[in-house]
């Protein structure tokens, strides 16, 4: 079952545990999927794409 809520750059921060500035930065600097939908000029992902993301990112060793 494929997960299409869209998130927005609160509810990614709030899953990645980070602010929503450092995921605005991710995205600035082509570290975030492009946006599954754009409304209102504002961006927002589907859930299923940001987990995938997260699964694809390299691990924080320190953490």
């Amino acid at each position: 079952m494929t997960d299409r809520r869209l998130w927005s750059y609160k509810d990614i921060a709030a899953h990645i545990h980070v602010q929503p500035d450092t995921v605005r930065s991710y995205r600035k600097h082509g570290l975030l999927p492009p946006p599954d939908h754009v409304e209102g000029g504002k961006p927002y992902w589907y859930a299923d794409t940001v987990r995938s993301w997260v699964a694809s990112r390299p691990r924080n060793r320190n953490r």
